[in-house]
């Protein structure tokens, strides 16, 4: 109640940089929606009109109070800070960073560290009431147990490796930072979540073939809808205590067996696993295995893809050899809750998987889903 209260007083300027990926037009979104904001300002490398928005996220950066700001250099992004008449941003909201996984480290230390390093530090000039720094649960040491924030540190990604950096770097400073640590995230927009899982599910239909993971159906994998983290980003820049840290995870305790599941009630496909002497062999031979995987996947959703007239795509179904590993994604996303928030989508249902798909455009007076022009329908065979 008291959120809502603090809304209604003030309108507020955020400024959020890496606003057009996957998270920043699901942010957008929700503070377009929630009316709290009287600037919005939005800037990353990547245009709007060329990020594959669906047509809810395009009505949202179209908005009066949204403004759109081209940037990836450290000049141009210390220029983003301006506002005219002596007024300054509220909160800074940073989600620049390169999340593919499997890329040069090279490539880590300039667009995780090196970017988080240059807003934060300009940041710090013109002392904002919060800043949020989106990190992820890839930092926690692999484990059954469901991961709290004091548990131990020890990342098994790159990505996650530059993003433990990027918190100590902020650790360092004098900001009203918090960090928010993500599980796996899904929803509209989502690439490189649970679509992956999807991608392969449709291929296996494509087949008529039974869809085998390694390991085993209790690797958890654990989830969290992407319009809670939007949610979460603007709670914790309302309630948040400067330096605090906090997990973002559903109720859903997601493991490979529910996500199969998922798959066999929208695809009517069937799944299974290897044993642990396959699962083993692969992990010895990683390198080999993805690239097994990798090709065997690619000539199918190549022709899908032709087959529906699909042109140009986001998506793949390649796959990161750290992501073929047994480490359980095993995260405990309550302490959040402590503050007053409350989680949207607890549980991962096939509504909130097919939530993904939840792009309509309009098309010669027809609603078309959106997300079918760049991903084959999922009835047809």
């Amino acid at each position: 109640r008291r959120v809502r209260e603090t809304m209604a007083e003030k309108k507020f300027n955020v400024l959020i940089f890496g606003g057009v990926g996957f998270i920043g037009r699901n942010l957008v979104e929700y503070l377009v929606k929630s009316g709290s904001c009287s600037l919005i300002r939005v800037v990353d490398i990547r245009k709007p009109s060329t990020s594959y928005l669906g047509s809810v996220h395009k009505k949202a950066f179209e908005s009066s109070n949204v403004e759109f700001v081209q940037g990836g250099s450290a000049a141009s992004l210390a220029k983003c800070f301006a506002l005219e008449n002596g007024k300054k941003f509220d909160y800074i909201v940073n989600l620049a960073a390169e999340t593919r996984e499997g890329e040069d480290p090279l490539l880590y230390e300039e667009r995780i560290l090196g970017t988080a390093k240059i807003i934060a530090t300009e940041a710090a000039k013109h002392n904002v009431k919060k800043y949020i720094e989106i990190s992820t649960a890839q930092v926690y040491e692999p484990h059954k147990k469901l991961a709290t924030e004091k548990s131990k540190i020890k990342p098994w990604t790159k990505v996650a490796e530059y993003k433990l950096k990027v918190e100590q770097f902020l650790a360092t400073t004098k900001l009203p930072y918090v960090i928010l640590r993500t599980a796996t995230v899904y929803g509209p927009g989502d690439i490189r979540g649970l679509m992956p899982r999807l991608i392969a599910g449709r291929l296996y239909r494509f087949l008529n073939k039974k869809m085998k993971l390694l390991w085993d159906a209790d690797l958890r994998i654990n989830t969290v809808h992407v319009r809670d983290v939007a949610k979460a980003i603007w709670h914790c820049c309302l309630r948040a205590e400067p330096g605090s840290i906090f997990n973002l995870a559903d109720k859903n305790d997601t493991n490979q067996a529910k996500i199969n599941s998922l798959l066999e009630s929208i695809y009517g496909i069937e799944t299974g696993f290897y044993n642990i002497v396959k699962s083993n062999m692969a992990k010895m031979n990683i390198q080999d295995a993805q690239k097994i995987v990798n090709d065997k996947h690619l000539a199918p959703w190549t022709a899908l893809l032709t087959r529906n007239k699909i042109e140009v795509t986001p998506l793949s179904p390649c796959i990161a050899t750290e992501l073929l590993y047994d480490n359980p994604l095993s995260v405990n996303g309550s302490h959040i809750e402590s503050i007053g928030f409350t989680y949207d989508y607890p549980e991962v249902f096939s509504y909130s998987t097919l939530s993904q798909f939840h792009y309509e455009k309009k098309k010669k007076k027809k609603t078309t889903p959106f997300f079918f022009f760049f991903f084959p329908p999922i009835t047809q065979k």
